[in-house]
């Protein structure tokens, strides 16, 4: 499903400032394979993510998704078949709309004659069942306006938007990092279930170790633009944070630096 083949990108070339963000990047994930990113500030996780979704193109190297080469499509375009949620609640929603006409742009992304039409008596009932999943009494408040909602009902949307339209690969952007602990824990049992019910290959970048841990099948650790350690899920299922922390020193001959990747609940 998703194919990097030496990705390459560095920011600011030939000036002082110049900054290796991805070095020689190749993975391969298959259809429903959910990995997760970890690494200190500026590892690059970020910039991948960035370079996933098209807002970023690479200087060298070739991004395949199902298996047509979308290095230079634009983000856009590729909104087609990404789904992103961001960190920032805030983010990712119209907070002067209600949230079915939020959800409705979310849908235009992969069907815009839908939009064309307006919001028909069908089309609401199906935002009303998706809303239900959440089991959070969105399927009632569809008129609401979305700047209204908790931070933790927006998040919640915006995971759904992201979703029902069943995306090639969804994207996870730190998006539990903004909420409290309760908010979060309802975020992160969304996104399982939602991933597991439509299979959804999915990657997720986190600072928080044991999060990494506790979810999704694959795991990468990155640091200075390179993935310097891996982890399929056999061995995935038997690491620990001191493993992880020591793995990195291991490779790199230091300790990680002491920022919020280093926690872990």
């Amino acid at each position: 499903m998703l194919q990097l083949n030496n990705i390459h990108k560095t920011f600011y070339p030939n000036t002082p400032d110049e900054r290796r963000a991805l070095q020689n990047v190749s993975q391969e994930l298959n259809s429903g394979d959910f990995v997760t990113i970890i690494g200190s500030n500026g590892a690059g996780k970020s910039t991948l993510l960035n370079m996933l979704a098209g807002s970023l193109l690479p200087d060298e190297g070739e991004v395949w998704i199902d298996g047509k080469n979308v290095t230079a499509l634009p983000e856009e375009k590729r909104a087609k078949f990404i789904g992103r949620v961001f960190q920032n609640p805030l983010t990712g929603t119209a907070p002067g709309m209600t949230i079915e006409e939020n959800m409705m742009i979310s849908l235009g992304r992969t069907n815009r004659r839908s939009v064309w039409k307006g919001i028909t008596k069908k089309t609401r009932e199906q935002f009303r069942e998706h809303l239900s999943t959440l089991e959070i009494g969105l399927e009632n408040r569809l008129n609401s306006k979305v700047g209204l909602l908790s931070g933790g009902e927006r998040q919640a949307l915006s995971l759904l938007m992201a979703t029902f339209t069943e995306p090639k690969i969804l994207l996870l952007d730190e998006h539990t990092a903004a909420l409290d602990p309760s908010k979060e824990s309802l975020i992160i049992n969304l996104t399982k279930d939602l991933v597991e019910k439509q299979q959804l290959t999915t990657v997720m970048v986190t600072h928080q170790m044991d999060q990494a841990l506790e979810l999704g099948n694959r795991l990468w650790m990155m640091d200075e633009g390179e993935i310097i350690f891996e982890a399929d899920d056999e061995n995935k299922q038997d690491l620990t944070v001191p493993d992880l922390l020591k793995e990195f020193e291991n490779v790199r001959g230091k300790r990680m630096a002491s920022d919020r990747a280093l926690l872990a609940k």
